[in-house]
């Protein structure tokens, strides 16, 4: 499969999806040729200075480096900026890391040779993929440490992941790369370990976003809430887009339901139930801006320096500096966190023994203590939520001896906003395994044909509950069930 040269999230999913090998264009591979050969014309013909090039690096940048070692300059550098610590990229990023660095250097504006293109291209179709660690990158002149320890392979060093295990790369690369000049820099500048983490979590997100609707639609049916609120009529007078697509979720969902046919007692329902669109829709249209944002950014360049071999120029400029991401990121982490405080208060409501719900959701409170815990456990989960929210981009560091002097933050937003998305997951996990208790203590009501449905699925992994049991097996069976199953 030919990568084309525009691509969006849902292109970008259907490539990492993919089966077949990808491969670069024809067009491609002449623009990476045509600037790798402007490039080493251009130092091989003048004494001039390029930054990275033929000098040193951050705040080095004043220090020449003679013709003679600038392909040692490239390993050193390489292995000096293999700095990572911490906890190990998922392969799913590592994967998309190596696709999306693919990408931004097949735009030609890097000065690689397409060799090394290949290499990486190589890496990711057989799914040879690097060891890379979480911590180092601080999100400006690029994600360094953690592209150092992607490109790593290339030159025989590291370690990849191969058939469930790391080995050292040297035992799988058999044919190592002698890296020109520039290259190093071109492969460890950029973007792409928070690029990753941010499509990575958009994806993820955007499914999450169907299912909590879904699962509030659930935990609504089983609280026996009103159905007016997510009428067509209140969100065409505010129209905010995600809003108006949860209302259209939540309608569908109860479609068809006997009980919202049966009067109800109560006129309204707790802003938790009664608020999803206005609250759910929020963090969908963050969800929408932040894609924006990433689709932009999967299509730039973002090394340094940049090459222009129409316009004969090398500059050395800053589009390796991850604010916009950061940013984003920082607010995806907050539109997340909102889902799960939410979820949270259904669950709660839930336990409270209103409206015909036994206390706690057991038919025998005091002896039992029912879903009390799993409650608690929701509440410390969103807590810890509110915690990671800390926006990392309203932070800076200096560092390079005050060459680089402002820094995004950007890995940091990515890989807390990772944790985030799982801990919402758990949330809502942790909601349906309630709402579908609830619901079974509502028999013989019976819910509509959709969320029927999505009960009897869950029912077939986590069972009705009547005496207290081990809830922690059930509540991490309902997390994968979440993992698996589309809204």
């Amino acid at each position: 499969m030919e990568i084309s040269e525009h691509q969006d999230l849902n292109s970008l999913e259907a490539l990492l999806n993919s089966d077949e090998a990808l491969k670069l264009s024809e067009v491609a591979k002449s623009k990476i040729k045509k600037c790798s050969e402007f490039l080493h014309k251009t130092i091989d013909e003048s004494d001039d200075a390029f930054y990275g090039i033929n000098t040193g690096f951050g705040s080095l940048c004043n220090t020449s480096i003679s013709k003679d070692d600038l392909k040692d300059l490239q390993r050193n550098l390489l292995l000096s900026h293999a700095c990572g610590m911490g906890e190990i990229v998922p392969n799913n990023v590592v994967a998309a890391m190596l696709l999306l660095k693919v990408m931004s250097l097949s735009k030609g504006h890097s000065g690689v040779q397409l060799s090394t293109v290949e290499k990486l291209l190589d890496l990711y179709n057989s799914r040879v993929l690097p060891k890379v660690y979480q911590l180092g990158s601080l999100g400006a002149s690029g994600d360094l440490a953690p592209l150092a320890h992607l490109a790593l392979p290339l030159i025989g060093e590291g370690e990849v992941h191969v058939h469930g295990a790391f080995v050292p790369s040297r035992e799988v690369i058999k044919e190592p790369i002698e890296l020109q000049a520039k290259e190093s820099l071109a492969l460890i500048n950029g973007t792409q370990f928070m690029l990753s983490y941010g499509m990575s979590i958009s994806l993820a997100m955007r499914k999450l976003l169907d299912q909590a609707d879904l699962i509030g639609a659930l935990s609504l049916e089983a609280f026996d809430g009103r159905h007016e609120p997510f009428e067509a009529l209140s969100h065409d007078i505010r129209p905010h887009q995600g809003q108006k697509q949860t209302a259209h979720n939540i309608r569908e969902a109860i479609s068809g339901s006997a009980i919202q046919e049966h009067a109800k007692q109560h006129v309204q329902d707790p802003y938790s139930f009664r608020c999803m669109p206005q609250v759910h829709g929020a963090s969908r249209d963050v969800l929408t801006n932040a894609i924006s944002v990433f689709t932009t950014e999967m299509n730039a360049v973002t090394d340094n320096p940049n090459i222009f071999p129409d316009e004969g120029r090398i500059l050395s400029a800053g589009n390796f500096h991850g604010q916009p991401l950061a940013m984003q990121l920082d607010f995806l982490a907050i539109a997340l966190s909102e889902l799960g405080n939410i979820s949270e208060r259904r669950t709660f409501q839930l336990m409270t023994g209103s409206r015909g719900l036994p206390h706690f959701l057991t038919k025998n409170a005091g002896l039992h203590s029912g879903l009390m815990i799993a409650q608690y456990t929701a509440a410390s989960i969103a807590s810890k939520n509110k915690q990671l929210c800390t926006p990392a981009s309203a932070d800076s560091i200096v560092s390079s001896n005050g060459q680089e002097d402002h820094v995004s933050m950007g890995a940091n937003a990515a890989t807390k906003c990772y944790e985030v998305l799982s801990n919402t997951r758990r949330i809502l996990a942790i909601e349906l395994l309630c709402a579908a208790q609830a619901l079974d203590l509502r028999r013989p009501w019976t819910s509509s044909e959709k969320l029927e449905h999505l009960h009897s699925e869950f029912r077939k992994v986590v069972p009705f509950v009547k005496d207290d049991t081990l809830w922690s097996d059930h509540l991490l069976t309902a997390e994968k069930f979440l993992e698996v199953h589309r809204a």
